[in-house]
Order: C-alpha cells, then structure tokens, then sequence
C-alpha cells in the first residue's frame, strides 16, 4: 500500500516521523511515503529541497529530522497519483483547491484519513470537539471527512483526532489519539501505520463526533489561576457536548472521553497555540491579527475565528444565553467587551444547561 501525506506543516511532518517509520517497518506498506509540500524559499533554497537533502522541515518542524524514506514532493499531483491511501493533514483553507486538483488525479480505490480539526468555508472557521473537524452546511454541520469524500467522488475518509501538540508528538512525549473508522480491517492497518509506543491510538467506530482554549488562555493572561480554569474546562466540555448535540445528530456521548474529546481540550488548554496568543491578547493589548503574524510562524489562529462562527449560529437560533462561555469569547475577542468581564460568565452560567451523561 502506498501511502502520501497531503500536507507538511508541523503537525504534517510531525505525523510523517511516525507513519515513515511504520511503512518503513511494516510489510503492508510501501517503503516510499511521498509528502506534499506547498514550496517555499527559504534563505534562497527549495523547501522541498532542503527537506530531501537534510531530511528536516527547517520552517515548520525544525530540530526534528524526518525519515529517509519520506519524499517531499511540491506537486500535489504528482504526490498522490499513485497513493492508496491520503493523509489528509494541511491547513484548512487549503483543502477544497487541493481536492479541485486531485479529482479524477487519483486512484479509484484510493481511501483517506483526515488528520484536520477545522475547515475554511466562504470565510468562516469552524471547529467543534468530534473525532473528525467540521464545517458549515445549510445551517448544520457537516464533518470534514465527509467534504472530502463529497469532493472526490465518494472516496471513502476516516478520521484521526486526538490530544496531539505537533512538537510533543514529534519529541516522542507519551500521548494518545483517536481514529474514527467503521471498517474493522482498514481500522487494524490505519492503526499500525500510526501506532508506535509514544503514540498510542483507539479506533472507535463513531466517525461523527478550540473555542474554549481561547478562555483558558484569558484566564492566563488575567491570572486567575488554576481553580479558575479548571472552571473554564468543565464548562467549556459541558458547552462542546450540547452544541455538538444540538447541532449534529449521532454523536456519541463516549466519544468525548476519548484523546479526542476531554483530553484534547485539557491539552489545547495549557498548551495550544490558542492558548499562547489568547493570553498575549489580554496581557499586551495588541490585535489577534498582530499576535498571530508575530507567534505563530505562518501557523493561524483558529479559536477566535470558531468563537465568530459559532456564535452566528446560536445567535440565529436564540441560544446565546444558553452557551455564556462561548459567548463571553466571542464578544472579548469581537465587541470589546473587558476581558475582566469574563469571570462573570463562570458565576451565572446557567444550571438548567442540558446535561450530557458522562
């Protein structure tokens, strides 16, 4: 099985150390992993170029080196003609051309897996705890895997998510992920090519199942402390369970106590970008716009940007009141609202909010 990455930034080619070892490895896959990367240059010299000589993402994974075996790639068609199997791991903004170029570029009997939390739509960013991310559709959602699937002719998509910072994966730090796949076999194969024994993965058949992050960032920044986001953690998961409820139908309550559900909003919460840029937000005074060109590296800032969507969608069904957290975020980082306001949001949050049994 030959098996292409579409995608290079840190979480890509931090996936790409793990998924080269195992091709590399295993009998069932080819030794070869190509990895699309979108070219740049850098101090004069072809990104896909210093990646297949010094076999390092000297910009966006740098001080990691990559295997041998996986092949840096500037044509995303040339990358995936061959594949049986896409990795599906890019910046969301990118995915719908991306798909535009493969359609009808790629095997028939090609499958993918879609390692994407959010997804760029007609200027919007959305994100949602699930096993799979997810974008708007006529005033529903609808998961990432399944736009993909939609784009290239019903290529069936499976999903990876979990608590997976890009750098602690690729330290080889102990974590844990999940994958969403309905297909016992393929779920064995996708699981050994992403297993190793720092990055234990579950598969569950549930492929239908961050705002929050951005408020443990503010209460950082205020120096609330950890009470106070400890708070902002059970409220945020309690908020993330009803709206996935409320706006995406079976979704499986056990699925948020997966990698994917509680852990990945307790990781997003001490340590995700989100995080980093929403305590600056508070502690400098500057614009999100300044603070994600000056700290993330050409990396985006996605939090925000979900808090705007999502509130659109409460707003237009008169749900505001019942999802204060959310709504707080949204109106600190959009309306001006004072960031010290936001504690208020703890202390009224509504105790008829509809429970989810954990």
């Amino acid at each position: 099985m030959k098996v292409c990455i579409i995608g290079s930034g840190n979480w890509g080619s931090a996936i790409s150390r793990i998924v080269g070892a195992n091709a590399a490895k295993f009998d069932e896959f080819d030794n070869t992993v190509n990895m699309w990367v979108f070219e740049e240059m850098i101090d004069g010299k072809k990104l896909t170029e210093i990646i297949n000589t010094t076999h390092e993402n000297v910009k966006y994974l740098p001080g990691y080196k990559l295997p041998e075996n996986v092949v840096a790639v500037p044509d995303v068609v040339e990358a995936a003609k061959d594949a049986d199997l896409l990795i599906w791991v890019l910046p969301h903004q990118f995915v719908p051309g991306v798909c535009g170029k493969l359609k009808n570029n790629i095997k028939k009997t090609a499958f993918g897996i879609s390692l994407i939390k959010v997804k760029y739509h007609k200027g919007i960013v959305l994100t949602v705890i699930t096993v799979s991310g997810v974008h708007i559709k006529d005033k529903g959602l609808e998961l990432i895997s399944q736009m993909i699937s939609e784009e290239l002719d019903g290529m069936r998509v499976y999903a990876l998510m979990g608590a997976n910072i890009a750098k602690e994966v690729a330290a080889g730090n102990y974590c844990e992920t999940t994958i969403g796949c309905s297909d016992k076999d393929r779920g064995g194969l996708l699981k050994k090519l992403f297993e190793v024994d720092t990055f234990r993965v579950v598969v569950v058949a549930d492929e239908h199942t961050n705002i929050v992050a951005v408020g443990a960032g503010f209460v950082d920044g205020l120096k609330l402390g950890d009470n106070t986001k400890a708070a902002v953690i059970r409220l945020g998961l309690m908020e993330m369970i009803s709206f996935a409820k409320s706006f995406y139908k079976n979704v499986e309550t056990s699925t948020f106590l997966e990698s994917c559900g509680v852990a990945d909003l307790i990781t997003t919460c001490y340590g995700g970008r989100n995080r980093r840029v929403a305590e600056a937000f508070i502690v400098t005074g500057k614009s999100l716009e300044e603070l994600e060109a000056e700290m993330l590296n050409g990396q985006k800032l996605q939090g925000p940007q979900t808090a705007l969507e999502v509130n659109k969608m409460l707003k237009g069904e008169g749900l505001e009141e019942r999802y204060p957290l959310f709504t707080a975020i949204y109106k600190i980082c959009y309306e001006g609202e004072p960031a010290t306001e936001f504690i208020q949001c703890l202390h009224n949050h509504p105790e008829h909010m509809p429970q989810a049994s954990l």
